[in-house]
């Protein structure tokens, strides 16, 4: 979804950096220290490895039987992840990929094209990889895509994510909508000092960045704002209710909420309340008198979903996002 003359402004290395770092995935406290670093490519005939790459350490002796378990691969190198293909089977992909892409594909159709056809190669068992995290999440369509991103990002609009750290803005970004794409992606470094004098309070600070952001770009159709630790540690929590809780003692800041996303804070709570009216009729109501009621509220928690960014798309894109950052 970007423009063909999209701009990139506003970085600096440490900003950049700071960026990528707020998605990089981790363990929890007490695993991350000591859990494996970097994955494995295994390059295979259908009978023998003939090749393992090893992210963080280079090429490794090769030449084991084929198949073989990509998990236990992965423990005996210290690698956190695993992909294997057969010899081929990356040519294979991109003759695919070239009879199927069109001229006019932007970066998105492209990109979902791509992603069905490694799912082909996975099925057909070209290709594989250790642990599947997305297992059970479909390919959006384009289509699904670009209906997701009008509910949250109208055109002449832009979208804003801010984490603060230590009394500061720690990193943030700014991407405004033009047509089919988004023309602007910015960075932090264009807007600290439009920002002005800060109180330290980020939840009083958050407004100086949203006014900075729409007085250069373009007025916010959502902003997603928080302190940088709380905002880590709530991409992995996957407990029902946690980002209505977290919206709802100002832990994370939304500011302005398009109605999809509202929609989604709503049914995440409602979920949070049903299971805890379940713990609680289980107790009291062991005959399960409540049971019609209780179906009739989770049916109509489930008819919701149509209106929202996970009924546009199909699927949750927080679950994903917490299994692919979750170690």
């Amino acid at each position: 979804m970007l423009t063909n003359d999209v701009r990139f402004e506003g970085w600096n290395t440490e900003d950049w950096v700071r960026f990528l770092h707020l998605w990089k995935p981790r363990a929890s406290p007490e695993v991350e220290a000591t859990r494996p670093r970097g994955g494995l490519f295994v390059v295979h005939d259908s009978a023998k490895i003939q090749k393992i790459l090893h992210t963080r350490r280079g090429r490794l002796e090769a030449g084991g039987p084929w198949p073989a378990s990509l998990e236990v691969l992965a423990t005996e190198h210290g690698a956190s992840w695993a992909i294997e293909a057969y010899i081929g089977a990356l040519d294979e992909v991109m003759e695919r990929f070239g009879a199927r892409v069109k001229r006019h594909d932007d970066l998105t159709a492209q990109s979902l094209t791509l992603v069905t056809i490694v799912r082909e190669m996975i099925a057909e068992g070209a290709l594989g990889s250790w642990p599947s995290r997305l297992r059970g999440v479909p390919p959006p369509t384009d289509a699904m895509v670009r209906r997701a991103i009008d509910t949250i990002c109208p055109d002449g609009r832009a979208i804003a994510l801010g984490m603060f750290k230590d009394e500061e803005l720690w990193t943030a970004i700014v991407a405004r909508r033009r047509g089919d794409g988004f023309d602007v992606i910015a960075g932090p470094d264009e807007l600290r000092p439009a920002m002005g004098l800060l109180s330290g309070d980020w939840r009083r600070d958050y407004r100086h960045l949203v006014r900075a952001a729409e007085e250069r770009y373009a007025p916010l159709a959502f902003g997603c704002f928080a302190e940088l630790d709380a905002f880590r540690a709530l991409q992995t929590d996957g407990r029902p209710g946690a980002l209505s809780r977290a919206v709802a003692v100002r832990d994370v800041v939304l500011s302005p909420v398009p109605l999809a996303v509202g929609v989604a804070l709503g049914i995440d709570g409602a979920r949070y309340a049903l299971d805890g009216i379940k713990v609680m009729t289980g107790r009291i109501d062991p005959l399960g008198i409540f049971d019609p009621l209780l179906r009739m509220v989770r049916e109509r928690v489930g008819a919701a979903t149509g209106k929202d960014v996970p009924g546009a798309l199909g699927f949750d894109p927080m679950a994903a996002l917490r299994a692919l950052l979750r170690r």
